[in-house]
């Protein structure tokens, strides 16, 4: 995608394009709800364009050769939802419909705080590793503090009937957000390590390739670890995606579909256990199969999943227009993922289309670069990164829609969350080292056939059939 000094230009006029898009439907919010704009309205998206360009700098600095289209993604995605969080503020704010106090409070101040400190942890990641191979040193001692993190939230207070948050007075983290980087970290390494044993070893059964009951270790401790993070702190959401990206990088890396047949099996007998033995994910499940139940005269069943289904429906194919919805009847619209289907009425099936093909194109960019490393661990690390995004916006998006049971993870970028912010720009900057990695490597001259030898797995597979 041209020189290095292009790729970066391009970066700024999509970055400033990007942050446009986000003024412009602010300001469409504003007159649609006040019919002026406020004294600090200039002030307030100076600080998102600030921040973008500071973003943008970072990158020509430390990652010269990345990708383009991964920071202005970014910038959109996270102005967009700040845009709708500052809407749902301000109907909050405007209609008395009997609402817990603390919706009343406006996030979105709050949320652009968070959006500065996450785009300053974007410029340190960007600064502090120099290379997407430093993290590979660190595979176990990431996997350690990853699981420090999983577990750190069964020991504080249950909000919302889950412990996914650390309660630091009035501080919330949510670490989840930050574990799936770090399992993705020691997946991609671990995976690395033992690719031989888990392509080459196994049976047949039935035409396909099973792995042996040895080397389903890994597989079954992961699958015991979500178990008990569901049990204990009854968190559906990083359950369903830590496993969900295991079993997407074990066959990333084996190309075998025996290993996702066998972690569908374990999801499965798992999940129906657990849903059946906790009452918490039962309701969830109730709500998910049966959603009017809530509007029947001793509802046994919250009314969120059915009132999202009606924005769904209001918004039609092009929307009610910004401001003009009434996504604000979803009590924590703006403070969770029903986030999805306030921009779901208000700007219409179309819009949400969209959305999700902006996710889409974020992720698109990491697996090219995860096909242009020459090196195993960033092929897989960037492959994960990629994918981990799609499988949260797809648990969120299905959650919404009526696909899944609702799981209550936040919207990548979008939803209102400091722990999501900081987490997911972490991801992007992640993604933008692991790209210039491979923007350098697409610049290097390709090596003479002569000088290298590749043996195929199926060579290899085939060498071992033959001395058996």
């Amino acid at each position: 995608m041209g020189t290095a000094v292009g790729r970066r230009n391009i970066e700024l006029g999509l970055v400033l394009f990007a942050a446009a898009i986000s003024v412009f439907a602010d300001v469409q919010v504003e007159l649609t709800l006040h019919g002026a704009l406020p004294d600090n309205f200039g002030g307030l998206c100076g600080v998102l364009t600030v921040a973008a360009v500071l973003a943008h700098l970072a990158v020509r600095r430390w990652a010269r050769h990345a990708d383009p289209l991964i920071l202005p993604i970014a910038v959109l995605l996270t102005g967009l939802g700040l845009t709708m969080v500052h809407r749902l503020d301000i109907t909050y704010a405007l209609i008395d419909a009997g609402f817990d106090p603390s919706d009343a409070t406006p996030e979105a101040p709050t949320q652009l705080q968070w959006t500065v400190i996450a785009a300053l942890v974007f410029v340190v990641a960007l600064a502090v590793v120099k290379h997407h191979r430093l993290l590979q040193r660190y595979t176990y001692l990431t996997m350690a503090l990853s699981m420090v993190l999983l577990i750190a939230p069964a020991f504080f207070p249950a909000i919302n009937g889950a412990k996914r948050w650390i309660s630091l007075g009035p501080l919330h983290v949510e670490p989840d957000e930050f574990t799936k980087i770090g399992m993705i970290v020691f997946f991609a390494g671990y995976l690395m390590a033992n690719r031989d044993v888990l392509v080459l070893v196994g049976r047949r059964f039935w035409g396909v390739s099973l792995p042996r009951m040895r080397d389903l270790g890994p597989l079954l401790v992961v699958w015991a670890l979500c178990l008990l993070v569901l049990v204990v702190e009854v968190d559906l959401g990083t359950s369903l995606i830590i496993f969900g990206i295991f079993i997407l990088m074990l066959y990333i890396t084996t190309q075998r579909i025996g290993w996702v047949v066998v972690g569908l099996l374990l999801a499965v007998v798992g999940g129906g256990v657990v849903g059946a033995a906790s009452s918490h994910v039962g309701q969830r499940v109730t709500a998910w199969l049966h959603p009017m139940d809530a509007f029947l005269p001793h509802p046994t069943v919250t009314n969120q999943p059915a009132l999202a289904l009606f924005a769904l429906g209001h918004g039609r194919i092009s929307g009610t227009g910004l401001g003009r919805g009434q996504s604000w009847l979803i009590g924590t619209a703006g403070r969770s993922d029903w986030i999805f289907a306030a921009f779901g009425e208000e700007l219409g099936t179309a819009g949400l289309m969209a959305l999700l093909c902006l996710y889409l194109l974020l992720a698109h960019r990491g697996w090219r670069a995860a096909i242009s490393l020459t090196d195993p661990f960033g092929k897989l690390l960037a492959a994960g990164l990629a994918s981990v995004l799609v499988l949260q916006v797809f648990v969120v998006a299905g959650g919404v829609v009526g696909l899944l049971p609702e799981t209550g993870k936040a919207l990548p970028f979008v939803s209102q969350g400091g722990s999501s912010a900081v987490a997911n720009w972490l991801l992007a900057a992640l993604l933008i080292k692991l790209s210039d990695a491979a923007g350098r490597s697409e610049l290097s001259p390709p090596p003479h056939p002569g000088d290298t030898l590749t043996v195929s797995t199926g060579e290899i597979r085939a060498h071992f059939a033959d001395a058996q």
